[in-house]
């Protein structure tokens, strides 16, 4: 036994160490993907009857598997949506999992739970919702989507009773995130697309689809989706024009801002989002543009008792403690999720440790490294800008390319371990997408990257 102390000692210290390194370097090596078989191959079977030994394993993920993964906080990693996480929520993460906190119910989470729900009270004040309003950590944008979803979709149910068995209906734009179809999948219910110009959805187009639909279509539609900062453009629908229609409808109108919700906290772009404080229902990533690490999503509801009547469990084992101090908020009771670890604590603690105004400056630093990266790209002989800035999203093309010079580019800038930035498409075109995110990327960074396309 005293050796298996020892040992786990040394272990803990390797391990300790590389997060203080990793931590503690704002440029990790890049990293790229390798095949199963070539890591089998390097690293064998790590699965034993005996086991390899914790300092053995620990090795195998220093010095091979880590280096066969895309770090996702590289300030030159300006693909998809990346993520910027604080080291202090990166560390508070390591707290949160070493304090073994079950977080469905107060009686068990307290602690940990008030830690959430002061985050997310901040969260709720950047929407503008009327009082009463709150929300509850997911594991992420889809899960919130669906736990919102699902709710509207209770709720419609209950006010036509008649439709307890027919396939629901949500409408929402071309430009929306792929987990909406997805999760209308899980869901069993249909979705209406709307086509969209420029991944845009005002609310005309939505009354003139709304007025489209059959008789049939018109009375089984429960939501409406609409999006605050698409994934690939970062473009914002008319939310008080769509807000107004879903009002003089009678419609449940659900916005993810799964992405753009972080922009909520930048007076620069506030105005782009009045209409989503008249949400039922809104999803933010914190993991995305308010620097928490993988994974935390959150759902904001208008009322939370439709939530709680769409997704409460009910279990003798879980109606014992009636004792007064377990009783308080439990996160089980608003989303699809019954376990659940304590996602939002290192949002919580980052926010206690630099305040908001911090968050606020990161954040607009995200947005005004779009507007300078679009300004070099105006000035580049060889690139066109393909529209805008939006958020912190920079589309644009290199003049005379093709799909697979774009992809060849990616590929060399990636394995070479200088960048990660992706090609995406506009208008059934090739383009080169920029995502800014972490604060710590530079304008250095965007010249050298510019640089590779001359």
């Amino acid at each position: 036994m005293h050796t298996i102390d020892m040992d786990l000692v040394e272990m803990t210290l390797d391990v300790m160490k590389y997060t203080i390194d990793r931590i503690s370097n704002v440029t990790p090596e890049m990293g790229s993907p390798k095949k199963e078989e070539d890591l089998l191959r390097i690293v064998g079977e790590t699965i034993t009857p005996e086991g390899i030994g914790g300092e053995n394993a620990f090795q195998l993920f220093r010095d091979v598997l880590v280096k066969a993964t895309v770090p996702i906080d590289h300030p030159r990693h300006l693909a998809f949506v990346p993520a910027a996480p604080t080291r202090a929520a990166i560390m508070f993460d390591l707290v949160t999992s070493a304090s073994s906190i079950h977080g469905a119910y107060w009686m068990e989470g307290a602690g940990g739970i008030f830690c959430e729900n002061q985050a997310m009270k901040w969260l709720v004040s950047l929407t503008k919702l009327p009082e009463g309003a709150f929300g509850v950590f997911t594991s992420g944008g889809t899960a919130a989507n669906l736990s919102a979803l699902v709710t509207a979709r209770e709720e419609w149910r209950e006010q036509k009773p008649k439709h307890a068995r027919e396939r629901a209906l949500l409408m929402t734009s071309t430009g929306a995130h792929s987990s909406i179809k997805s999760m209308a999948k899980v869901m069993d219910a249909d979705v209406h697309l709307i086509d969209s110009d420029d991944e845009f959805l005002s609310g005309d187009e939505l009354k003139d689809a709304i007025k489209g639909l059959s008789e049939h279509d018109r009375d089984r539609l429960f939501a409406v989706v609409a999006t605050g900062g698409t994934t690939n453009a970062g473009i914002i629908d008319d939310l008080q024009g769509i807000a107004d229609v879903c009002e003089e409808e009678n419609i449940w109108l659900h916005v993810d801002c799964a992405y753009g919700g972080g922009a909520l906290a930048a007076n620069s772009v506030r105005f782009l989002f009045n209409g989503i404080e008249k949400a039922d229902s809104i999803t933010i990533d914190p993991h995305k543009w308010l620097f928490s690490p993988y994974d935390c999503g959150a759902v904001i509801y208008k009322n939370l008792e439709l939530a709680k009547k769409a997704h409460s469990q009910k279990g003798a084992y879980l109606e014992i403690f009636k004792d007064e101090g377990a009783q308080g908020f439990n996160p089980a009771d608003y989303q699809i999720q019954l376990t659940r670890r304590l996602r939002g604590m290192p949002l919580w603690f980052s926010l206690a440790m630099h305040g908001t105004n911090k968050y606020k400056e990161a954040i607009e630093r995200g947005i005004e490294l779009a507007k300078i990266a679009e300004e070099k790209i105006k000035n580049g002989s060889n690139l066109e800008l393909v529209r805008p800035s939006s958020l912190s999203v920079v589309l644009f093309k290199r003049k005379g390319w093709t799909a697979e010079d774009y992809r060849d580019w990616t590929y060399r800038n990636h394995n070479s371990g200088f960048a990660l930035v992706t090609p995406s498409i506009w208008k059934e075109e090739s383009v080169i997408r920029f995502c800014f995110i972490n604060p710590d990327t530079t304008e250095k960074d965007i010249d050298e990257i510019l640089a590779t396309l001359e």
